[in-house]
């Protein structure tokens, strides 16, 4: 990916308290959300998902190693998906953050 493009997507991040952990969100495009509105379910929110801090081993697999895991979405989708209390908070902040983006491209287009 171009330094350029990582700099779009970074703009778009913010992070997201949830149950006690850190998640790092990104706004979703408009073409993403095009593309959600035809079969558009919590879950696909999974990959707005970019990021946590803190997360061990321990917080997805009891028993597991106490030591901060780097970032890995598939894991991070795979946890989340069975961890409604942690989610349905991240995906109501993905949907208001694009809401908040809509009304900004409104309110510019009425000026």
């Amino acid at each position: 990916m171009s330094a350029l493009v990582d700099k779009l997507r970074r703009a778009r991040e913010e992070r997201v308290e949830a149950g006690g952990f850190t998640f790092t969100v990104r706004r979703p495009t408009d073409i993403e959300m095009l593309e959600m509105r035809g079969g558009g379910s919590i879950a696909r929110l999974l990959r707005f998902v970019v990021g946590w801090d803190g997360v061990k081993e321990s917080d997805l697999i009891p028993g597991g190693d106490s030591h901060p895991l780097p970032f890995d979405a598939e894991a991070c989708g795979e946890w989340l998906s069975d961890r409604p209390d942690l989610l349905d908070p991240l995906a109501a902040r993905i949907m208001e953050r694009y809401r908040e983006h809509a009304d900004a491209l409104s309110a510019a287009a009425k000026k």
